[in-house]
């Protein structure tokens, strides 16, 4: 049970810088100087990306958690 623990911490703490931006984004982006705006789109994109599977994990944690404490009854 502590490989599956340790496994995902690490798969949640330790992720791949990734750039995720529409095509429309990116044209428009492109030809700023400074790169500063696309950085932080590029941030909110994938903040945005990662916020829903956040939640669905922990709903299912949630519901393995009060499943395992009934079937101990």
């Amino acid at each position: 049970m502590e490989r599956k623990t340790i496994f995902f911490l690490f798969s949640c703490f330790l992720f791949l810088k990734t750039n995720a931006q529409c095509a429309m984004c990116r044209a428009v982006l492109e030809t700023e100087e400074g790169q500063t705006a696309a950085q932080g789109i590029n941030d909110g994109i994938v903040y945005l990306m990662a916020v829903p599977y956040i939640l669905v994990f922990a709903v299912i944690f949630l519901i393995y958690k009060k499943y395992k404490t009934l079937k101990k009854q």
